[in-house]
């Protein structure tokens, strides 16, 4: 699962290549696929809310006073919307005529990286979540009651004459909070951009808890950790990127997320006009299902001091926020005037034009440091008449390791190398 972000970006795929489509399954055809993002300007960005999805998550505890401010958030915003359907009830149709297309974009208050994807044949389109913090795939689908959908677009298997229902078999992840989506099997035809996999366990929506039905623009996700903690029973299912890698130049690819920009994924190659300098590799344990890795330490402004603390962590392009630990947090927003922690808001704030808001630097290895602007850490107002902002930077207290999200993997270009279990860090142009 991954429903968080921070600018919305609905992805449109473009090929990078002039091969033909790759085809992945009985075909093996070695080739290269690009995704490309698009800026969606109805997204909001709420502090609190993402900050409590990244902690369900992985399973941490929701401390009180962020629970209080999610509650009030979610109690202004139901509001909001009931008045807007009352006024707006005609809209309703032309969401339901608009199900299956590229079109459907996402709405305020949704996740902020997604794709479409199409699914079966003929195809059906998605929009769905890329995420380097999980490993399953599963969509909404026409398998669920009525009452667990909320707008979302539904794949059907039924629909599609390549889909096979994998008898036997089933699926279910279950959160910290007890949130849940669980369901049935199919191996179908899966193709984002030019990168078709044409035997890919899709996991079909039967039940979903009502924290998944509130994303209303959410589709699924495209999980691309490894595929040790996929959740399929009784035998687990290779990950769409774990599927694709025969057919690819080399089993890599890249995220380069923009701020205010469109970025891009890149499947089976590295763009190098896509970053400065070298490329520094990083070892990564995939143990635990993650692309877990070491930072060498941090570093706050440039005139501090760079300070030798061995981060453990994981890089998750399905977070938005970057959570540290609770004694980075401390030297960070020590070194602004306004900072504090607010706990109407159950985190960190401070003045959103606050010039004493020093970068982020962290360490990759070898001498590298990337450079997190001071900017990208003032992540959202905390109201609307608010001169304050929610900190992009928040604490891991109670994760267990530090969390790598979007606020951070922005600032560089990364490889994801899983034929080698590496991470590579580069630096980039950032505006």
């Amino acid at each position: 699962m991954a429903i968080i972000k921070s600018l919305v970006f609905a992805v449109l795929l473009t090929a990078s290549t002039a091969l033909p489509p790759v085809a992945v399954g009985n075909t093996v055809q070695k080739g290269t696929a690009s995704l490309t993002q698009v800026h969606n300007p109805k997204f909001v960005r709420n502090g609190p809310l993402e900050l409590e999805r990244t902690l369900r998550k992985y399973g941490a505890p929701v401390p009180h006073d962020l629970k209080a401010a999610v509650k009030r958030v979610r109690r202004a915003r139901n509001q909001k919307r009931a008045e807007s359907e009352g006024a707006d009830d005609d809209d309703d149709d032309d969401d339901e005529n608009d199900r299956g297309s590229v079109q459907n974009s996402p709405k305020s208050y949704d996740v902020e990286y997604l794709m479409p994807v199409s699914l079966g044949t003929p195809a059906q389109q998605l929009n769905l979540d890329l995420d380097t913090g999980s490993s399953d795939f599963w969509v909404f689908s026409t398998l669920l009651k009525e009452s667990m959908i909320n707008g979302q677009t539904l794949y059907d298997p039924n629909a599609s004459t390549t889909a096979d229902k994998m008898e036997g078999y089933s699926w279910k992840i279950t959160y910290g909070d007890q949130s849940y989506s669980s369901g049935d099997v199919y191996v179908d035809t899966v193709t984002i951009g030019d990168l078709t996999v044409s035997t890919q366990a899709v996991e079909a929506a039967r039940e979903v808890s009502e924290e998944f039905t509130a994303d209303s623009d959410n589709d699924g996700l495209v999980g691309l950790g490894f595929g040790i903690i996929n959740t399929v029973m009784p035998y687990k299912q290779k990950t769409f990127f774990e599927k694709a890698m025969p057919g690819l130049d080399s089993p890599v690819f890249t995220a380069d997320l923009k701020s205010g920009a469109p970025g891009r994924y890149n499947f089976g190659y590295i763009d190098d006009g896509a970053y400065t300098g070298n490329i520094t590799y990083v070892p990564v344990n995939s143990s635990d299902g993650f692309w877990s890795w070491v930072s060498p330490g941090f570093q706050v402004g440039t005139t501090g001091s760079f300070n030798s603390t061995r981060i453990h962590g994981i890089a998750d392009t399905g977070t938005t926020l970057l959570l540290l630990p609770e004694g980075v947090c401390e030297a960070f927003y020590g070194r602004i005037a306004s900072a504090k922690y607010d706990a109407s808001q159950g985190g960190y704030t401070f003045e959103c034009n606050d010039s004493t808001t020093p970068d982020f630097y962290f360490g990759t290895g070898n001498g590298q440091m990337i450079r997190i602007p001071g900017s990208y850490l003032a992540y959202s107002k905390t109201d609307t008449s608010s001169l304050r902002c929610f900190g992009g930077m928040q604490s891991d207290s109670g994760v267990g390791f530090t969390i790598w999200g979007d606020i951070a993997l922005k600032a560089a270009f990364i490889v994801f190398d899983q034929g080698s279990e590496r991470l590579g860090w580069a630096e980039k142009s950032l505006y």
